[in-house]
C-alpha cells in the first residue's frame, strides 16, 4: 500500500470539502412550526363533478361487486377498474365522457348561481356594518350633546 493515503487525511480532506449544513427548522430549532389555519368549507358550496373514470367507476363497483360478492378490498376493485378503463377505446369511453360533461355544466350553473348568491350577501353584510356604524355614530353625538347640556346646568346652579 505505498502512496496510498492513511484515513485520517483522507478524512481531513472530505471535512474541507463539505458543506456545513443548519439543523433542519433553521433559526426555530427544537421548536414546532406554526400551524398554518385552513378556511372553513362551506357547508352550501356545490360538489365539484366528477370526472369521466370516476362516473365509469361507479357502473363498474357495481358489476365488479355482483361478480365478487366476497371481495372486501377497495384497492382490488380500484386497481380492476383502472386496468379496465385503461382498456377501453374512445368509443367507449364517450358515454362516460358525456354524462361527466353533463355534471360539470349543472355544476358550473350551480356555482354561478351560488356566486351571486354570495355577492348578494356580502353586500348585505356590508350595509348592516355601515348602518350599525352610523347608529353608533349617532349614539355617540348623541351622548356628548348630552354631556355638554349637563356640564351647561351644572355651572348655572
Amino acid at each position: 500500500m505505498k502512496g496510498a493515503k492513511p484515513k485520517a487525511e483522507t478524512r481531513k480532506a472530505d471535512n474541507k470539502l463539505s458543506v456545513k449544513r443548519k439543523p433542519a427548522g433553521g433559526d426555530r430549532a427544537g421548536k414546532k412550526p406554526a400551524k398554518k389555519e385552513k378556511a372553513v368549507k362551506d357547508p352550501n358550496k356545490p360538489k365539484r363533478p366528477a370526472s369521466a373514470f370516476f362516473v365509469f367507476m361507479e357502473e363498474f363497483r357495481k358489476q365488479y361487486k355482483e361478480k365478487h360478492p366476497n371481495n372486501k378490498s377497495v384497492s382490488v376493485v380500484g386497481k380492476a377498474g383502472g386496468d379496465k378503463w385503461k382498456s377501453l377505446s374512445d368509443a367507449e369511453k364517450a358515454p362516460y365522457v358525456a354524462k361527466a360533461e353533463k355534471r360539470k355544466t349543472e355544476y358550473n350553473k350551480s356555482m354561478q348561481a351560488y356566486n351571486k348568491k354570495q355577492a348578494e350577501g356580502a353586500n348585505a353584510a356590508d350595509d348592516e356594518e355601515e348602518s350599525f356604524e352610523k347608529s353608533k355614530s349617532e349614539v355617540s353625538d348623541d351622548d356628548d350633546e348630552d354631556d355638554s347640556g349637563e356640564e351647561e346646568e351644572d355651572s348655572r346652579r
